[in-house]
């Protein structure tokens, strides 16, 4: 939980303000796997803090999506390698361009401000807005 925390402040995925009386607030929650190596004995635990998002607005449309879909075609037309990569964080690296407000984690409140919630400048798992904040990173890119 600790190294997700500071992935986030790393990132600056957020930052503590008073609460807007005019805008809701979203919860978060932990979620919590093992990954396992691949001859079943346990890699490490893993931590993820999401945005529970059934309050929000819709994300990427399909369309955004048409981008991701042309790259390895044109690739395979071409006759050129393509090569796969992964990226910590996937979500944490989207910009929202709409004002999200979640609570404090719980565990992790900052000691006076109790009373404040964090505006996310990022996208966090779990909001609906994550996706479409992400693909618009890569339409950017291409």
């Amino acid at each position: 939980m600790d190294a997700e925390i500071s992935m986030i402040e790393k990132n600056k995925t957020w930052e503590l303000v008073d609460q807007p009386e005019d805008k809701p607030v979203i919860g978060l929650k932990w979620i919590y796997k093992v990954k396992f190596n691949e001859n079943g004995s346990i890699q490490k635990y893993k931590a993820q803090l999401v945005a529970e998002g059934y309050s929000q607005q819709p994300g990427a449309s399909n369309k955004s999506l048409e981008t991701i879909r042309t790259v390895p075609a044109l690739a395979a037309q071409l006759e050129l390698p393509v090569y796969q990569l992964d990226v910590k964080s996937t979500f944490l690296n989207g910009e929202l361009e709409e004002e999200v407000y979640v609570e404090q984690p719980r565990g992790y409140e900052k000691k006076g401000e109790e009373d404040k919630v964090y505006r996310l400048r990022k996208a966090l798992y779990g909001l609906k807005q994550a996706p479409k904040a992400w693909i618009s990173i890569i339409d950017r890119y291409f």
